[in-house]
């Protein structure tokens, strides 16, 4: 039995993961976590890990070196999926020290916290941003790994020292470190702060009746690829299993692209509310958006021979339903 060692698993994409590597494989997994994190993601993961047999929680917190170094001594990886971070962009305007120390340092600490151990040579997965290329001209769609990068937002700048960050240990002490830059991905359990599932949310409070039919939105006409995050999962997994190949970096994302307001669309037309409403709101706009998110995902298909299974309908679906489902259990939520 292999260990492996996830940071952010209380994430979207952490807790995804969890559930795909309990279900595919016989692993032993240590999730890292701040102590006073929101478990809601990994609930239905409790008497698993009560049980502790496959699944044991490691509190610490990225900026803290020596938290880290103790995960690594209890964990003991073969693998290591590095998810934690700040990872909101619009956020990052707002908080640009917290977001660079957060994915900055924390990146640096998890990596030296590796370098120094017995467990150096772990297969590591560094997850940098598609948020990194910023606004791309139209004559270099798709975005493919050579694209120059122009980071619009102190998230995106930070992503851009993870991903270096990732390649430079890889090539300076021989680590096996592969960085990949996921497009947008998303599904049950996406945060409320993202574009698609704030829709969806304020769509369920709709229906609920605890919303009027109104759905505040930002920028519309932001082109986006969307993956799902079952898919995503599916794709670290491969990055770390079939052919490892230290210092490689890999674009990665879904095949279905359309506009922000066309997954609106969607949702309003999936919903049982009518005649809701699209308010534009100023604070949901970012001073720079990267609005043309269109992936060139061959590298990464060619050497694992991934591609995404989920269409794009169901993925907008089960996140709706996801939301009505928390909606309906009576908990009461914030409009935002």
């Amino acid at each position: 039995m292999d260990n492996v060692l996830i940071t952010g698993i209380t994430g979207m994409v952490g807790s995804h993961l969890t559930d795909f590597l309990l279900e595919n494989t016989d692993w032993k997994i240590y999730g890292f976590l701040r102590w006073n994190d929101n478990l809601e993601n990994i609930e239905h993961l409790s008497k698993v890990i009560n049980e502790g047999d496959r699944v044991k929680l490691v509190y610490g917190d990225l900026t803290d070196l020596s938290s880290l170094i103790k995960a690594v001594e209890v964990s003991k990886p073969k693998y290591v999926f590095h998810l934690a971070g700040q990872s909101y962009p619009q956020a990052s305007f707002i908080s640009p020290i917290e977001t660079l120390q957060a994915n900055i340092i924390g990146t640096t600490n998890v990596l030296e916290a590796l370098k120094n151990s017995e467990y150096k040579n772990a297969n590591i997965h560094v997850c940098s941003s598609s948020e990194i290329f910023g606004r791309v001209p139209k004559e270099k769609l798709p975005i493919n790994e050579d694209c120059s990068i122009h980071p619009a937002s102190p998230y995106a700048i930070s992503k851009c020292g993870v991903d270096l960050l990732g390649r430079h240990y890889a090539q300076a002490y021989g680590m096996t470190i592969m960085t990949t830059r996921m497009f947008t991905h998303t599904g049950p359990r996406r945060g409320d702060v993202f574009h698609e599932s704030t829709f969806a949310k304020q769509i369920a409070m709709i229906e609920a009746g605890i919303q009027e039919p109104k759905i505040y939105v930002g920028n519309l006409q932001s082109l986006r690829t969307y993956a799902d995050v079952r898919d995503a999962v599916r794709a670290y997994y491969m990055l770390l299993t079939i052919n490892p190949t230290s210092g490689e970096y890999y674009n990665i994302g879904g095949s279905f692209t359309c506009t922000v307001e066309d997954t609106l669309q969607f949702l309003i037309s999936a919903s049982t509310a009518t005649n809701i409403e699209v308010i534009t709101d100023k604070g949901r706009l970012r001073p720079i958006d990267a609005d043309l998110q269109i992936p060139d995902t061959t590298k990464f298909r060619a050497h694992t021979g991934w591609k995404p299974e989920i269409p794009y309908e169901t993925t907008m679906l089960d996140l709706l339903n996801h939301w009505r489902k928390k909606v309906n259990s009576g908990r009461t939520f914030l409009k935002r």
